[in-house]
């Protein structure tokens, strides 16, 4: 593995500049790491520690083959631009803080970005035949669990309230979201009471060789390091 070049996209966003850094920690040579960015001074700290930074852009298949040249073992992280997006993710926290959600009981198998990369680049470097797939999940809580932890973790009073979908629905449309956008925010609530997102998978540890870092340490970073 010490000849392969690995590249990693979206590289200047959160996970994927973790990943790039868990690379170097693994001891891969900065010359062997590709930084595939759409805005190279975002990076400039990665290039100047040796990391072959090259522009591409999801949009744009022509730039994205250029920046593959030479890679043979790739991180492809998604990307969080969607149209309106980042104003819908702030209406919703908007009204998350008056009201929370519809999730119900439903258990979330979730664990840190840091423990996302650390797997994912420790998934680059298995060997395995044919196509493999992980699915990971660290210990799984529900938002009334959430509630407590940051509660007790910030000292600030936080309470999840659980509503029916049509009420929440409302709340949402009253926040600043279109009925569509509502509508599908109220879905993944549904999905989470439907316990579509907790897994019993060991993946998650067993890439990372440890257990996944906990809620309250994870809130506890935040709150010491907010992104």
């Amino acid at each position: 593995m010490t000849n392969s070049v690995y590249a990693v996209t979206g590289a200047s966003g959160h996970l994927g500049r973790l990943a790039v850094q868990e690379l170097l920690a693994r001891g891969v040579p900065s010359s062997n790491i590709v930084a595939i960015v759409r805005t190279r001074g975002k990076v400039t700290d990665l290039a100047r520690r040796g990391v072959d930074v090259r522009l591409a852009d999801y949009t744009r298949p022509d730039t994205l083959r250029a920046a593959l040249v030479g890679v043979n073992r790739l991180l492809l992280v998604s990307s969080s631009a969607a149209g309106q997006r980042l104003a819908q993710h702030t209406n919703v926290i908007a009204a998350a803080k008056t009201a929370v959600g519809a999730a119900g009981h439903g258990r979330i198998s979730a664990a840190s970005r840091r423990d996302y990369a650390a797997a994912a680049v420790a998934a680059l470097f298995q060997n395995s035949e044919g196509n493999r797939t992980y699915e990971l999940g660290g210990s799984a809580f529900n938002l009334f669990d959430l509630a407590e932890t940051i509660t007790k973790i910030t000292s600030t009073n936080v309470r999840y309230r659980d509503l029916p979908v049509d009420e929440y629905v409302g709340v949402l449309r009253r926040s600043g979201l279109d009925e569509n956008a509502a509508q599908f925010v109220a879905a993944l609530d549904l999905s989470i009471a439907r316990g579509d997102l907790e897994t019993n998978s060991q993946d998650l540890e067993q890439l990372l060789g440890r257990p996944a870092t906990s809620l309250a340490d994870v809130i506890g970073e935040v709150r010491h390091h907010p992104a």
